[in-house]
């Protein structure tokens, strides 16, 4: 298991904040994609995360529920983690 620094650890803590959203169902999905693959993320990538939680909670939800599609490769990537995990 890789050691985590301070900054990493107040890094992880925001995004943890960051990921309870309006609704549970939105809080467990964004929750679950940080406690499984944010760890083993590069940095593009938990970037990309973290500026993804700036989206409104309606777009979001159209994303993941397959209505639309994320604007960004790299958001419409991680969507795509999300929905693949949870069979969506």
């Amino acid at each position: 298991m890789a050691l985590v620094t301070p900054m990493e650890e107040a890094r992880i803590k925001r995004l943890r904040w960051r990921t309870r959203r309006g609704t549970r169902e939105l809080d467990r999905l964004f929750g679950g994609w940080l406690d499984e693959r944010y760890a083993d993320a590069d940095e593009a990538k938990r970037t990309a995360f973290d500026e993804l939680l700036d989206v409104q909670d309606p777009d979001l939800w159209d994303w993941v529920m397959g209505h639309a599609t994320a604007p960004r490769d790299d958001w419409q990537a991680i969507i795509d983690e999300i929905r693949a995990r949870h069979q969506l």
